[in-house]
């Protein structure tokens, strides 16, 4: 099953420069930017997606992310009151913070609203203290799910984004990581789109402009160091035929806070206004039933093991046609999900993508009698 998910995804890819070479992307003032359309998986068009950055408090992203997986494995929860330490109050006095102080409990929830909506580098070590019981083990944490998450070219050195040697990522990472909480905690991911939090008598305002400038923006987060510059990763959903789109922009190293929310307002609205997404298969969706050979059946469904979701420019999604190409002639024993082609989706001519199709059945062997009958009449064919 991993490989056919590898496959699709290089399918994907594979559409995504056909894309490129259609449709010049905007030019967006930024050392690295990528537009990922969330529903679809698929990139739509990136700037050095690949090139090392420092991302600052797009950090906190992840450790919003084990936290919420602490609270939906239940090892802590969202009432639980944390002691405040030291190691928390006194981190960087210059950074952003959200005041917490070790005379005063502070809940889960509030330090989970101090850190994505305040950016509080003192939330984010409180939040790795409560849940790993310190800093380091909370940093292991943090890798292995980068690791898991197939983030290769990411590391982090500390729960904050404070400026580290062994903190960095990519635009490409940092758009998985994003889709990925937007997917697995969506109940946890509405707190990116609360545009101020008032703790220990102070209010802050969300440094996402976005949720002030378009209603259809609802996270993620921002960032902003020396050597990063500014920074932000923006989501937003907007209506798509009969249901919603969602697109992720990542965009890094702008020159200004008021740059990043341009180049990020930018990005989205040139994804919205040019492409559409489309639902080509639903998984489990038969495309065809070909004969099989040898087999306890005489022909076997196949299709898709995912729902097959795909980016196209305005008006290309019409033009699309199926070409299936089968690897002929098929013989049993077939198991569920083993490859058996591919379909190829053509305009004008051209070959667009080119997806895995699948078996969605098994077909055991047939009887001796039965293969050998269909041995011969593979020999006369």
């Amino acid at each position: 099953m991993k490989k056919i998910i590898a496959a699709l995804a290089t399918s994907v890819m594979l559409m995504s420069a056909a894309v490129a070479q259609t449709l010049p992307p905007p030019t967006i003032a930024a050392k690295s930017w990528l537009l990922l359309d969330a529903t679809s998986g698929q990139i739509i068009a990136s700037q050095d997606p690949n090139a090392r950055i420092e991302p600052a408090s797009l950090t906190k992203i992840m450790t919003a992310y084990v936290t919420f997986g602490a609270l939906r494995d239940k090892k802590i929860d969202l009432k639980q009151m944390v002691n405040v330490s030291t190691k928390a109050w006194k981190v960087d006095s210059s950074s952003s913070k959200m005041f917490i102080d070790p005379a005063t409990p502070v809940s889960i929830n509030d330090l989970l609203y101090g850190l994505m909506v305040q950016s509080g580098n003192d939330a984010a070590v409180a939040l790795a203290e409560a849940v790993a019981g310190d800093e380091s083990a909370f940093v292991v944490m943090m890798n292995k799910e980068a690791q898991r998450m197939g983030l290769t070219n990411t590391h982090f050195a500390n729960p904050h984004g404070l400026p580290s040697p062994e903190n960095y990522s990519t635009a490409q990472d940092l758009s998985v990581l994003a889709k990925r909480v937007i997917l697995d905690f969506p109940e946890f991911y509405k707190i990116d789109s609360v545009k101020s939090f008032t703790y220990n008598k102070i209010t802050q305002p969300n440094r996402n402009r976005l949720l002030w400038l378009d209603p259809t923006v609802d996270g993620m987060k921002t960032g902003h160091t020396e050597a990063a510059g500014y920074c932000m990763i923006a989501s937003a959903h907007r209506p798509n035929g009969a249901g919603e789109r969602r697109l992720v922009s990542v965009v890094l190293g702008t020159s200004s806070d008021q740059s990043r929310t341009q180049e990020s307002q930018k990005l989205l609205n040139w994804g919205f206004q040019n492409f559409d997404t489309v639902k080509l298969y639903a998984k489990g969706q038969a495309i065809a039933t070909p004969e099989i050979w040898k087999g306890s059946k005489s022909v076997v469904k196949i299709g898709f093991a995912n729902d097959v979701l795909v980016t196209v420019p305005k008006g290309v999604a019409a033009k699309m046609k199926p070409l299936l190409e089968r690897k002929d002639p098929l013989v049993a024993p077939l198991a569920e999900n083993s490859r058996v082609g591919s379909l190829k989706m053509m305009v004008d001519g051209k070959p667009l993508l080119e997806l895995p199709v699948v078996a969605l059945e098994t077909v055991d062997q047939a009887s001796i009698f039965g293969r050998a009958w269909d041995s011969i009449r593979l020999w006369l064919k």
